[in-house]
């Protein structure tokens, strides 16, 4: 017999315990305690929908009920009555407008402006970038007085684009794509494709714009949605007459009895957009999501 055969009799070979260990340890799939905590927050985020959605599907005397849960059979009179009380379908295309060019346009120049920021080398960029950084700081409610009467210099006031205009590029919109094409674009493929003949524009459309795109989606969806609840500035500067869908539902609280069953009726039916957004781009708004947590 052989000194080979006798060691593996006498020693046999045991399972790897560290790998098991891994296996069980960090590898294990989520206990009761977790999912309980993602229902309860579920629930919790969930639910002050839900009772809008009860209380415009009732009357005035649901929101006096202690924790309504059933929802009634009103909803589509009291939307009626919303949508006859205020110019609904005008306030509607208004926001969607606003909120879509002012999406369309924060994407845009952000992904240039925060592509030049993260991979091009030019004189004052890193000073540039901090001045940017320090306009977040500034409160917005500093600068309605000035720019309303720059819009009224201009002609705007009550015009759409004196909404649009202001808009149309966000300092952190920069920012957040500056931040994510630091790292998500090698600079071994910027000069690569500059080795291969492609000039600046070329090598953002062919490189940096296909790794930018998970983060277009999310900042385009952020942009909308803020575009769309925005309520402070449109208020001001928009006449009653040609409203965003925020500022119509706000003449429905006018007067001393308010039906708030009508009231939440309407604001049902503005969410309704933004839900169907996060629907239709959800597959986006997570591969982003996934693509800036997970390396390798």
């Amino acid at each position: 017999m052989s000194l080979t055969t006798t060691d593996s009799r006498a020693f046999p070979l045991q399972p790897a315990r560290g790998r098991r260990r891994t296996r069980t340890g960090v590898g294990s799939r989520p206990g009761f305690l977790a999912y309980g905590l993602l229902v309860a927050t579920l629930l919790g985020f969930a639910y002050p929908l839900w009772w809008s959605v009860v209380v415009a599907s009732g009357t005035n005397a649901t929101r006096g009920e202690t924790l309504p849960l059933i929802p009634g059979g009103n909803f589509w009179a009291n939307a009626a009555q919303a949508m006859d009380a205020i110019p609904f379908w005008l306030a509607l295309w208004n926001s969607f407008v606003i909120s879509s060019i002012i999406a369309l346009s924060v994407v845009t120049f952000s992904t240039l402006a925060g592509y030049a920021f993260a991979k091009l080398r030019f004189k004052g960029r890193d000073g540039l970038m901090i001045f940017v950084i320090g306009t977040m700081a500034i409160p917005t409610q500093l600068g309605i007085i000035p720019l309303f009467i720059l819009m009224r210099q201009f002609g705007w006031t009550g015009e759409l684009g004196a909404v649009i205009v202001p808009s149309l590029v966000t300092a952190f919109g920069v920012f957040f794509m500056r931040q994510y094409l630091v790292d998500v674009v090698p600079d071994e493929l910027i000069e690569a494709a500059r080795i291969d003949g492609a000039n600046q524009f070329r090598t953002f459309l062919n490189v940096g714009l296909p790794a930018a795109r998970p983060a277009m989606a999310i900042l385009g969806l952020f942009t909308f949605m803020a575009a769309w609840t925005d309520y402070l500035w449109p208020l001001i500067v928009l006449s009653p007459q040609n409203p965003t869908l925020q500022t119509a539902l706000s003449q429905l609280q006018s007067g001393y009895y308010i039906n708030y069953s009508v009231v939440l009726a309407g604001a049902v039916l503005a969410t309704i957009p933004l839900l169907v957004l996060f629907i239709a781009a959800g597959r986006q708004l997570i591969s982003g999501i996934m693509q800036g947590a997970v390396k390798g």
